[in-house]
C-alpha cells in the first residue's frame, strides 16, 4: 500500500501515469478466462488498509473516518457497502443502522424498527433497503462500541452517512491534495440477501467503478465473504486493470452464505486446505482469513505458533490479507495486554502484536487505527 500519484486535470501529469511508477508493487491483472495471469507479485511491503476509516479515533465508515485514515498514512481506506431501496450504495458495516446512526432517536422513522433474519440470524432495528437516500442523509453517525472509544463518542453526531460514489470523490480530492495514491478496499456486504430482495449491489457497484474516473485508475481491492459474486465479478470486471479481489473468510466452522443458501455444506475450514486455496486463486488474487487462523491464541489467550496458512496460500499463488487489528486490551492476546482495563488502549502492545503478525510473511491487513499499524510496519524493516 505505498504507491503515489497524483490526479491534475488540463494535460498536465495524470493519475494513470502516476501509478506507472509504482506498477511494480501491484500484482497483475486477471485475464478475461478468470485465472491469474502467472504468479502474483507480492507488494513492496504489506498493505496499510484502514478498517472503516480510522474507527478506533472517528465514528466509522464517515468522512472523519477515512479522511483521519489517509492523514495516518494508510495506503487503503475500506468502504463496506450496502443498499438503499432507492439502489444507491452506502457505507455501513451492516445493513442494520441501530448501533452507528441516531435512528433510534429519529421518531419519523420509529414505525420502521422490524425484526430481519440476515445470512441465518434474526436481528432487530432499522434497515438500510427500507430508507432512500434521502432520508439515510438526515441521520448522523455514532461510534458503535458504547463504553470504549471516548475520542471517536466525541464525534457522534457530527457526521451524515455517505455512498460509495462520495467516498471516491473525497479520495481523489486527498490523493491531489497529497500527491500520492489512495486506494479503497470496498467490501459488498450481504450479497445474497440483497439479491433475494429485489436490490442486487453488484450492478451498482459496476457502475460506480465505470463512472468514476478514479476508481478505473486507482487500486481497488473488492472483498467478499461470499464466493459467487466474486466469481461474477472476476469475470464482469475482467477490463479493469487496477482491480484485486479479496476472498474474506470468517469462523472455520461457518461457510459463506451464498453457499448455505444453496445447501452446500462446503466450510470455511475446508477452502483453507490446500486444494480449497487452489480454489479461491482460479478467481481471487487474496485471501484474507481472521487474524487469530494465521497465529491463534493457546492457552491463557497467548499467541501459539504460527499456523503455516500463509505459507501455503503463498504456495497457492495467492495474496494475504488478514483482520482486524485494535488498539483495545480486549482484542489483543494476553501477551501484549498492559494491567489497565479491557477497554483501555494500549498502543504499545497493539504495534507489538502486529508486527509478530508481520513477521508471518503478510501481504496486507486491516487496522482500526492506520497511524498505529504505520508505526509496525514501518518500524519493522519494509521501506517505500
Amino acid at each position: 500500500m505505498t504507491r503515489r500519484g497524483v490526479l491534475r486535470s488540463g494535460g498536465v501529469l495524470t493519475l494513470a501515469s502516476a501509478l506507472s511508477s509504482r506498477a511494480a508493487a501491484l500484482p497483475p491483472a486477471a485475464n478475461p478466462t478468470g485465472r491469474a495471469s502467472g504468479a502474483l507479485a507480492r507488494p513492496d511491503r504489506p498493505l496499510l488498509l484502514a478498517h472503516r476509516g480510522c474507527s478506533a479515533r472517528r465514528p466509522e465508515h464517515t468522512l472523519g473516518a477515512y479522511a483521519q485514515a489517509i492523514a495516518d498514512g494508510a495506503d487503503f481506506i475500506e468502504p463496506d457497502l450496502v443498499g438503499t431501496r432507492d439502489g444507491w450504495l452506502v457505507a455501513r458495516h451492516e445493513n442494520n443502522i441501530a448501533e452507528t446512526t441516531d435512528v433510534a432517536d429519529r421518531p419519523e422513522f420509529a414505525a420502521r424498527r422490524t425484526t430481519k433474519t440476515i445470512d441465518g440470524v434474526a436481528q432487530q432495528g432499522w434497515f438500510t433497503e427500507d430508507f432512500t437516500l434521502a432520508e439515510l442523509r438526515t441521520l448522523r453517525a455514532r461510534e458503535r462500541l458504547v463504553g470504549m472509544r471516548a475520542e471517536s463518542h466525541a464525534y457522534d453526531g457530527m457526521f451524515r452517512l455517505c455512498t460509495f460514489a462520495e467516498i471516491a470523490d473525497f479520495v481523489a480530492a486527498e490523493a491531489t491534495a497529497r500527491g500520492r495514491t489512495i486506494g479503497l478496499v470496498p467490501e459488498i456486504k450481504h450479497s445474497t440477501f440483497f439479491a433475494g430482495i429485489g436490490l442486487p449491489l453488484e450492478p451498482r457497484f459496476r457502475a460506480e467503478l465505470a463512472a468514476s474516473r478514479y476508481l478505473r485508475e486507482a487500486p481497488v481491492i473488492v472483498q467478499s465473504f461470499e464466493v459467487g459474486n466474486l466469481k461474477a465479478l472476476r469475470r464482469d470486471l475482467s477490463g479493469f486493470a487496477n482491480v484485486r479481489l479479496m476472498q474474506l473468510v470468517d469462523d472455520p466452522d461457518g461457510a459463506p452464505w451464498d453457499w448455505r443458501a444453496a445447501g452446500l455444506t462446503t466450510t470455511y475450514r475446508d477452502m483453507l486446505t490446500p486444494a480449497g486455496l487452489t480454489e479461491i486463486a482460479a478467481y481471487a488474487d487474496y485471501v484474507a482469513p481472521n487474524m487469530r487462523q494465521l497465529i491463534p491464541l493457546g492457552p491463557g489467550d497467548r499467541l501459539a505458533a504460527p499456523s503455516g496458512l500463509v505459507e501455503a496460500a503463498h504456495a497457492a499463488g495467492l495474496l494475504v490479507g488478514t483482520w482486524t487489528f485494535r488498539p483495545e486490551n480486549r482484542y489483543l492476546a494476553a501477551d501484549f495486554r498492559d494491567g489497565s482495563e479491557p477497554g483501555a488502549r494500549h498502543e504499545a502492545g497493539s504495534i507489538a502484536e502486529i508486527r509478530r503478525y508481520l513477521a508471518t510473511g503478510l501481504d496486507a491487513f486491516f487496522t482500526d487505527d492506520p497511524a498505529l499499524g504505520r508505526i509496525a510496519r514501518d518500524g519493522n524493516g519494509f521501506t517505500a
